[in-house]
């Protein structure tokens, strides 16, 4: 085979696989993927009784967070928060112990095992990206709009006020030893425990 042949069948080659590389899609169409055919109500399905479950071990124990609070604000919230935006709110993922104290139209108070410290648990309003920040799992470039973040966080709300509140406040009187996991929101310039409330993802009365 002469150079000549050679050369020319080379150039073949690379035409042939260039033009298998290399295809354009209108970006509309791309959106509409990315928007149009998502499901937030079962992504938030999943996320909520399949992925979270599975994330028990990373949650900061509650004690463990008021104390570190106290001690190393800045550091506590370096290590352990999340937030898709840049700013001074953040988002803790949570578990913990305590006896229940009181229990009134929009929360139940408990006073936790290690500290005896009290806070708050919603039990009436649940808004927020509390739940959906707080592990930092998911990213924003993760969806093509913010529609569909906002969908996630919507459904999650929305499950939490259907699946998880009502046993629970049916049964739930002072007295009662609960057993928790959920999220809450902080200001690291104007940190509030107190003021705020822990947005339950499970509740469990031990007696």
């Amino acid at each position: 085979m002469n150079k000549t042949l050679k050369c020319i069948l080379w150039m073949v080659v690379l035409v042939f696989i260039g033009y298998k590389s290399i295809y354009f899609k209108k970006l509309h169409s791309m959106k509409a993927v990315n928007t149009g055919n998502f499901n937030a109500a079962a992504y938030a399905s999943n996320y909520l009784n399949i992925t979270l479950p599975g994330l028990m071990g990373k949650a900061i124990p509650v004690d463990r967070l008021l104390a570190d609070l106290q001690s190393a604000p800045q550091k506590t919230f370096d290590t352990y928060s999340n937030a898709l935006d840049i700013g001074t709110i953040r988002f803790f993922w949570v578990k913990g112990r305590g006896r229940v104290v009181s229990v009134n139209e929009e929360n139940v108070t408990l006073q936790t095992d290690s500290m005896h410290a009290i806070i708050n648990i919603a039990t009436e309003y649940v808004f927020g990206n509390a739940v959906r920040d707080a592990t930092g799992l998911i990213h924003i470039n993760d969806f093509g709009s913010t529609a569909d973040l906002n969908n996630i966080s919507a459904e999650i709300n929305k499950l939490i006020r259907r699946q998880v509140l009502p046993p629970f406040k049916a049964k739930a009187k002072k007295g009662d030893e609960i057993e928790f996991s959920g999220a809450v929101e902080l200001n690291s310039a104007h940190l509030d425990v107190a003021g705020s409330e822990f947005i339950p993802v499970s509740l469990k009365i031990m007696r």
